[in-house]
């Protein structure tokens, strides 16, 4: 597979385990340490006004001052997460949604226009068509991978493109050059949520993308015990987020982000793990009678196989498919398996699986359900790292009880 040179593999190895964490090291411990606490207290005022003067100038603090407005642990995760991507800052944010909400909130104002690809997550969707327009935004939902429809729906009020790569729970990929052609000259912004890819099989700021999001719920954080979210870029397009993130208040708690900086020491090794068995199960799937059709790009029937293979170093731990025969059949098969649990969540050590039309889509008339290719024979596989042999024989006597 041909891959991406911008940073070897073992770089982002190193880095996911050191980076970030050069500066704090109190009480010489190797680990940073939770700081647990709402307030930072000061000397005296002499102390307070030089913090504040310093604040006047310097991009990030060498202190705190209070909770809201940062804590050591949580700029350590930061730290790392820009490390991994190669930008210059992150956010970290409560949730996923969260990332995704006040990005678009203060990126867009009364009279702009906002252009989504169809296969967003479903709750992007409808912040984009039921939210925004309580603030005079508009916006236009484009099929994913319809560059000519994308180009078409531009306006002059065009301010941002907002889409994900690789798409839940079709795994479509977005040519990520190709957009920012499109979107570059016309100085219109760019926002790609990586959460399915994570910066170990892609990194679309080396593309020339203005932002990336991620739900460091998923495999950043790996272990299903933690929820938040992240904004990562330049500091021009991070500092206006930062500043009005003090005032919005979606942070995180420091222990919550113990917890993600811990999950992403081994992120480059449960990835290549989610790699290897996403692949391998995918392979098992499409070659098996029993299942009509399998979504994941390492497979060359992916419609975007080409373009994940030249842009993504892996293609990661989500494989989507559909059971041959009636709803009743594929609910058996997910009631046959002993290693996944039926789940909504993907990208933690365990594997999880989910009838998408009665988990994510259920409050969706069945027509919409349709329209976005949510049929009720339809399952997602969110495959962890459990060993690769045990989970095929696992999908495959769970095939025999259909």
């Amino acid at each position: 597979m041909e891959q991406k040179k911008t940073q070897s593999h073992a770089a982002l190895s190193t880095a996911a385990v050191h980076a970030g964490e050069a500066r704090f090291r109190a009480h010489n411990s190797l680990t940073v340490p939770i700081v647990q606490t709402s307030v930072y207290t000061f000397a005296d005022t002499s102390a307070l006004l030089s913090f504040t003067e310093e604040r006047m100038f310097w991009d990030e603090p060498e202190r705190e001052e209070y909770g809201r407005y940062g804590n050591p642990t949580v700029r350590a995760v930061e730290a790392k997460l820009a490390a991994l991507e190669g930008a210059q800052d992150a956010l970290l944010v409560s949730s996923g949604m969260a990332a995704v909400t006040s990005t678009l909130l203060l990126m867009l104002a009364a009279g702009d226009h906002l252009i989504l690809t169809d296969e967003c997550y479903l709750s992007t969707l409808q912040f984009g068509k039921n939210f925004l327009p309580r603030y005079g935004i508009e916006s236009t939902v484009v099929r994913h991978g319809d560059y000519a429809a994308l180009e078409a729906a531009i306006r002059p009020n065009t301010k941002v493109i907002f889409s994900e790569s690789p798409t839940n729970p079709f795994n479509h990929c977005i040519d990520l050059d190709r957009l920012v052609a499109l979107a570059r000259p016309r100085d219109i912004k760019t926002v790609i949520d990586t959460t399915f890819a994570t910066p170990v099989n892609l990194r679309a700021l080396d593309h020339g993308i203005d932002l990336v999001i991620h739900s460091v719920t998923k495999y950043l954080a790996g272990h299903n015990d933690v929820m938040a979210g992240a904004i990562i870029g330049s500091f021009d397009m991070t500092t206006p987020l930062r500043l009005a993130h003090s005032v919005l208040g979606a942070i995180v708690d420091p222990h919550a982000a113990y917890l993600i900086l811990r999950g992403m020491k081994t992120l480059a090794l449960r990835v290549a793990r989610h790699n290897a068995n996403g692949l391998a199960v995918a392979r098992f799937l499409e070659d098996h009678p029993k299942v009509r059709r399998v979504w994941y790009p390492g497979l060359a029937s992916h419609r975007d196989h080409a373009l994940a293979s030249s842009t993504m170093r892996g293609f990661g731990g989500v494989v989507s498919f559909e059971i041959e025969g009636d709803v009743e059949q594929a609910y058996q098969f997910i009631d046959a398996l002993k290693i996944a649990t039926v789940g909504p969540s993907l990208g933690g050590v365990e594997s999880l699986i989910s009838p998408l039309a009665l988990m994510g889509y259920a409050n969706l008339p069945p027509e919409e359900r349709q329209t976005l290719g949510i049929r009720d024979q339809l399952v997602r596989f969110c495959i962890g790292i459990e060993d690769t042999d045990d989970l095929i024989a696992d999908v495959r006597q769970a095939l025999e009880r259909v």
